[in-house]
């Protein structure tokens, strides 16, 4: 991982904590693995203001691609979960590719659990949407 750890925005993280709590709910077993591992993340990762965050890290409304092993590519939007849209490519942060590339940098390598198995994962492109206000998410 380029800095070691995860990298989160304070106020994005304190808004996906929140989230993160509430979907204890769910009963898929794969979904609770992504959420259990992306909280044993946020456990040690570094947590910055707005204005020192590095512009290749995946947040919020980022527009990510990710490189799995086998070939596979997607392109997409990380956003909050009201605002998912799979068809137009919006994937929700609470899904397992949310949960897995969420405060990862630009080149970072790492495996994650999905539906179909573990899978190595490298972050081949990201792009950041300019947040004006928490409160748009």
């Amino acid at each position: 991982m380029k800095y070691k750890q995860l990298v989160i925005e304070k106020k994005e993280y304190v808004l996906l904590k929140q989230m993160l709590s509430l979907s204890n709910y769910n009963r898929d077993v794969v979904f609770k693995k992504s959420i259990k591992q992306l909280m044993d993340e946020l456990a040690t990762a570094i947590i910055i203001d707005e204005n020192e965050m590095p512009e290749d890290v995946v947040r919020f409304n980022s527009y990510v691609e990710v490189k799995l092993e086998g070939g596979w590519t997607k392109k997409f939007q990380l956003v909050v979960g009201n605002k998912s849209d799979v068809q137009n490519d919006k994937i929700s942060v609470l899904s397992p590719m949310g949960t897995a590339v969420i405060g990862h940098a630009l080149e970072d390598i790492f495996q994650w659990e999905f539906p179909s198995g573990k899978q190595l994962i490298k972050i081949a492109y990201v792009a950041q949407e300019q947040l004006s206000n928490i409160n748009n998410l």
